[in-house]
């Protein structure tokens, strides 16, 4: 199928009945050329979502028109509608902080602060100033470390440098900078990329934990870890949104022959 025949012909269940994200007819170009084409998705509430595709399909590019990560991009323009609980993240009177606040991201590569354990997770409540005194200080950066199951490896070395972690603790520790502000939406692009089976596999145990009580979108070059993880699975062609449905039917019955193409490697 051509780029111009797949243009709305998502199929699957794309649309919720709960949604936390409505995004509709949603465009983004990098200067003259079109990076997302007409892509319209709802992402439920507490929902874990992967997104899949071959590289450069546009998964990323999309992930990061959610929390306006695209705004440093100077030749990036986004259309459509975009909307956070009903209300336009595009907004110009919007206030992109307060947006990252409540769409946290971590990113592919771990990226902790060069600061201490302590003051990589206290960062984010000190700036929007979450906490009044140090005691409350104290129990937001042990209840996010623990959250992201970090605290028991780190307690006795708070104010070491994260720098000097594991590259799994890292990631982990960027998880419990980015919950420490309780976001409602927590952004991952490749997460564990970057790392060994065993931190993967800690990842992936603390994503079903998180998904209790955020709502989880996550960028994946695995299928399996896809698999593993989510409840519904988009993939990705072209820059469209080709197939969105539970993951258990993207894997085992898909809808598009492109998703399945994609599945079975036969491309991608």
């Amino acid at each position: 199928m051509d780029d111009a025949g797949l243009r709305g012909k998502t199929v699957g269940t794309p649309f919720a009945d709960n949604a936390k994200f409505t995004l509709r007819d949603v465009e983004v170009f990098y200067g003259e050329t079109q990076a997302i084409k007409g892509i319209s998705l709802d992402i439920a509430k507490n929902e874990v979502i992967s997104f899949i595709g071959p590289s450069g399909c546009g998964k990323s590019t999309f992930l990061r028109c959610l929390n306006r990560m695209n705004d440093s991009i100077d030749i990036c323009r986004v259309k459509g509608t975009l909307e956070l609980d009903g209300q336009n993240i595009y907004d110009p009177k919007r206030d992109v902080v307060e947006l990252r606040a409540r769409v946290g991201m971590v990113f592919q590569k771990p990226n902790p602060f060069p600061k201490s354990i302590y003051d990589n997770v206290a960062y984010g409540p000190r700036i929007h100033g979450l906490a009044n005194r140090k005691s409350e200080l104290d129990e937001m950066v042990e209840s996010s470390l623990r959250s992201a199951g970090l605290w028991n490896e780190v307690k006795d070395r708070l104010h070491m440098p994260g720098t000097g972690l594991s590259g799994g603790q890292q990631q982990r520790l960027c998880i419990a900078r980015a919950i420490a502000v309780s976001p409602e939406v927590v952004l991952m692009d490749e997460p564990c990329s970057a790392l060994d089976p065993i931190a993967t596999a800690r990842i992936e145990e603390l994503i079903s934990e998180l998904s209790q009580s955020y709502t989880i979108i996550i960028v994946t070059h695995s299928m399996q870890q896809a698999a593993r993880v989510s409840n519904r699975t988009a993939y990705f062609h072209l820059g469209h949104l080709v197939e969105v449905n539970e993951t258990n039917k993207v894997f085992t019955s898909p809808q598009h022959d492109l998703t399945e193409s994609y599945i079975t490697g036969r491309f991608g």
